[in-house]
Parts: C-alpha cells; structure tokens; sequence
C-alpha cells in the first residue's frame, strides 16, 4: 500500500485542499446549535459557503420537520446531527475472524493502532474506529456515544450492551486526517455463538454500513464459507451494494491452481448471498507487512497481487475525492426514504376508522402490508425500489397505535420534493467539487 497517504498528502495542496475542505469544514458557518432548535429554523444564504453546508440548510429547513413529524427516527434512522455532515469518510472492513482485516488497517497505516490485537483466534472482540487525534489513546464507547463533534451518538440507541463493545482508537497519522476507519469483529460461524453476543450485531453493522463510503468484504482461502451470521451481516448491507468491495486477502498461501478454484469458489458463494446479477469485484492479494511468498504465488502471482493492489490503492484514494459526491447521494437517498415513510404512514392513519373496532381494523392493516404498500405506490406514481422491507416494517408497527398518527401534510412534502428538484442542483451548481 506504498503511496497511499503520500497521494493523499498531494491532494490535500493547491486544488485539492478546497475539495477535502469543501466536506469537511473545520467551523461550519451553521452552529450545532440550529440542529437542536425545535421546527425548521430559516438559515440565511450567506451561511452557506459550501456543498455541505447547503446540505444542511435544506435539512433543517424542510427534510427534519417532515423526519420528526412522522417519527422517521424511530423507523429507519436517527436524526442527523452537525457532525453527520462534517464526519470525514469512512472505510468499514467486514470478515469472519482471522481474515486480516486490523493486519489491512496496520499495513494501510505502516504501524499499529492503539487497542490492536491480532493473532490467529478471534481477537478483535469490539467495534473499533480508528481516528485521527493530537495522541495516542483510546477512548470507551459510552464517551464517544456522547460527543458532540463526533458523528456516533445514533449508537445510543443500540444501548450500553453494544456501547461496552465500542471504542475509539486515536492517533497523530496523515492518512487518518482523511479517512476514519471501522474494524470489526470477526463474524463468527455457528447458531450458538451468535445468539451470546449481547447487542444486535447486525443492526450496528447496518448504521455503519449506511454512513460508510467504503465496506471492504475480506475472506482468506482458507474461510470460503459464509455463515448463517456472515449472511445475515451480507443481508443488512442491502442499499449499499455500490460502496462493497471484496477482498480475497493472504492468497499467496496457495499456488496459482489452487487461487484459481479458491476464485471461482468464492464468487459461487458471493453468488448465492448477494443477488445481484452483476459479478462483485474482488481484489486479489497479501495485505500485510510481510514479502509475498514467491515460492507459493510464483512470478506470475507476484505481477498479478501487485496490480491488484495498485487498482485497491486507487479506490481508497479516491475516496476523499468522492466524499461530497458521497454525502449528497447519502442526503438524496435519506430524503426519498422519508418521503415514502411519510406517505405510508399518513395513508395508514387515513385507514382506520373513525370509532369502533380500531384494534381489528389495525391488525387487518398489519396482515395486508403489502398490499397497503402497492396501494401507496400506485396511487403517489412512486418507485418501488423506495419502499422499505414489508417484514421489518410490518415488525416496528406493530408497536404503533395507528390512530396517533399524523394526517399527510402536502405542503410539508412539497417542500421535500422541490428540495430535490431545485435546492440540491442549484447547490451542485454553485459549489463545484473542485476536482472536476
């Protein structure tokens, strides 16, 4: 991974300094404050001096009233904070255990990281985001839940359980200026073993996978098989299949006939839990410190994992370049999920009846949901692809009384639409990402 933070150290001169700065302001112009106030407060126009602060302009004057007034926080995500939008990219790396995934971050970073353990048994035990910061500590889950300047209060929500498995590692680094990283535990393989992890492994894995740029799938030749836990975690990444790359790491432990059956086997598997049509791009490779073993890769092997290498070295390095393009397709997706939210949920208060028999007319609405949501979609002309998964949603409302719902309110979600249609490409013209 030579020339990584060297690039990246290039970029962050002349031209492209205004780019990371463009995502990353160190004092945005709009307070955290504003974030807190209670309606959608108007923020003047000479605040806004960059991509990202237009972004969250437009959230708080017209996408979070609409969020809370149809409790999309409770549903799909928490409402966004200032650090949200300030939080540089992020790059998670999802394996079963000793797949290499902090020997990747270790090589990437030319040294280890505060809290790093690595060994041959499943040694990572915790969630561990790796930072940048004047020194070297580590700090524990519930402080960084409560940080303000930190994008991770949403994982609050996941409780102490979860928050006691958390930590923040930081470090003085250049390449970490740029780029946060989330090391993972290793998925574990069995039913026994998943059901004694005391927080929602899959659900955390989700929240992150939503505010990554990155999600590096990482699978040695000797770990080809994908458990029930690796699936369910491959599951959650539903939405984010564009930001998915996968990693065959330590492959010069076999010869070039066996990395040839290795391939194709993993793509068979991949192919049975991704459903997608498209073939995963896989890099191909020995992401460590140590010389490749010539003997086993042989002159061939050793060409081949070197560009492989190269073209994983251009994808991370184009991560800073990317990251407003990132946020505003995030913001896009994020606006068009609470529209349909909004929609689903007023057309369900619409349906229930106005006296008697409230408790049978709610359970009828839970059994035909997907009838309810085909009902919504024909009669708004929505996309499908926008609607979320009957059998989860089916699952939260059932907590819900209908009736405390709240009526549609057209020109609340108007005011979403022209965000879309005008606000979002006028700020794309106004502020070029100045890479182009």
């Amino acid at each position: 991974m030579e020339g990584l933070a060297k690039k990246l150290k290039k970029h962050s001169g002349s031209k492209g300094e205004s780019a990371i700065v463009a995502c990353h302001p160190a004092e945005s112009p709009i307070p955290a404050s504003w974030f807190n106030s209670k309606s959608g407060k108007k923020i003047p126009l000479k605040s806004v001096t960059s991509i990202v602060d237009g972004l969250k302009k437009s959230y708080i004057e017209k996408l979070r009233p609409l969020e809370k007034t149809y409790q999309f926080q409770d549903f799909v995500s928490p409402l966004l904070t200032s650090s949200d939008f300030d939080a540089k990219p992020m790059v998670m790396l999802l394996g079963q255990y000793s797949t290499g995934k902090t020997t990747f971050i270790k090589h990437l970073l030319k040294t280890s990281y505060p809290g790093a353990h690595i060994g041959p048994e499943p040694t990572t035990d915790r969630f561990v985001v790796i930072t940048s910061g004047p020194d070297e500590r580590c700090i524990p889950g519930n402080t960084i839940a409560v940080q303000a300047d930190m994008p991770y209060s949403g994982l609050s929500s996941f409780g102490t359980a979860f928050l006691s498995k958390f930590e923040c590692s930081q470090m003085p680094h250049p390449l970490l200026e740029h780029v946060t990283f989330v090391d993972t535990p290793g998925v574990l393989s069995g039913e026994k073993q998943r059901t004694q992890r005391s927080y929602d492994f899959t659900g955390v894995t989700s929240w992150f996978a939503a505010k990554c740029d990155l999600i590096l799938l990482l699978f040695d030749p000797h770990k080809l098989d994908i458990s029930d836990e690796f699936k369910r975690v491959i599951g959650s990444l539903r939405g984010h299949d564009d930001k998915i790359r996968i990693v065959l790491n330590k492959a010069d432990q076999v010869d070039a006939q066996q990395l040839m059956r290795v391939y194709g086997a993993l793509l068979w598997s991949l192919g049975k839990v991704l459903n997608t049509p498209e073939v995963m791009r896989v890099y191909i490779g020995s992401f460590n410190d140590k010389p490749i073993r010539e003997t086993a890769a042989g002159p061939l092997g050793m060409k081949l994992f070197q560009k492989e290498q190269d073209d994983l070295l251009s994808d991370l390095n184009d991560i800073p370049k990317k990251a407003c393009d990132r946020r505003i397709n995030e913001f896009v997706k994020r606006a068009r999920a609470a529209k349909v939210h909004a929609h689903i949920v007023s057309h369900l208060k619409k349906e229930m009846p106005a006296l008697m028999g409230k408790a049978k007319a709610q359970q009828k609405l839970l059994d035909s949901l997907d009838e309810q949501f085909a009902k919504v979609q024909k009669e708004l002309h929505l996309p499908p692809g926008d609607f979320p998964s009957v059998e989860e949603y089916r699952e939260l409302l059932s907590s819900y009384n209908f009736d405390k719902f709240e009526k549609l309110r057209p020109k609340m979600v108007q005011g979403v639409d022209d965000m879309l249609a005008y606000d979002i490409p006028e700020l794309l013209k106004k502020f070029r990402n100045p890479y182009d």
